[in-house]
């Protein structure tokens, strides 16, 4: 009789690349948002929620994610006193534009992920900030734009993480 090793078998479910990472997003928002200054700076405020944008369709398309998504821009829009959907839609629309582009991303290595990031990115800011100027009828500060671009961008690595770690977890999607 012939015995085969046994490997270990992965199981993710959604908890692992949904339920925690979402609740990460939430803490680092609220974290973020508070009234702290250092050498007389406000802290920056990342959309944390944009890499879990670019991570999730390319993880595993899925019904749940662009409902969480929907609920994390719509606290997101409260948390930052911004009007209500913009967050929202802008995290939706890069869920969209790469699951929509999806086999094209797959199995890419890793500066050509972070460059459909950055796109995703661009895109996620240009539209929230076309929907602003017209909910205010003012142009929002391209300094302020350009430096709260900056510091999402500096997330890539945790969007990256997600993908690498969860790639694997479930073939069916392949």
């Amino acid at each position: 009789m012939v015995r085969r090793p046994r490997t270990a078998v992965r199981v993710v479910g959604p908890w692992d690349w949904i339920g925690w990472p979402t609740l990460a997003v939430v803490a680092a928002s609220i974290a973020f948002a508070t009234p702290v200054r250092l050498f007389g700076l406000h802290l920056p405020e990342p959309v944390f929620a944009l890499p879990l944008a670019f991570a999730w369709p390319l993880i595993r398309p899925s019904l749940i994610a662009p409902g969480v998504l929907l609920v994390l821009g719509l606290f997101l829009d409260l948390l930052w006193h911004a009007p209500i959907g913009l967050w929202a839609l802008s995290l939706l629309l890069v869920y969209g534009l790469i699951l929509f582009t999806r086999l094209l991303i797959l199995g890419q290595d890793t500066p050509t992920l972070f460059a459909w990031y950055v796109g995703g990115t661009v895109l996620a800011f240009t539209f929230a900030y076309l929907f602003v100027m017209l909910d205010v009828k003012a142009a929002p500060s391209l300094i302020g734009v350009g430096w709260q671009v900056f510091v999402t961008l500096l997330l890539f690595p945790f969007a990256n993480h997600l993908v690498q770690r969860f790639d694997d977890g479930d073939v069916r999607f392949r």
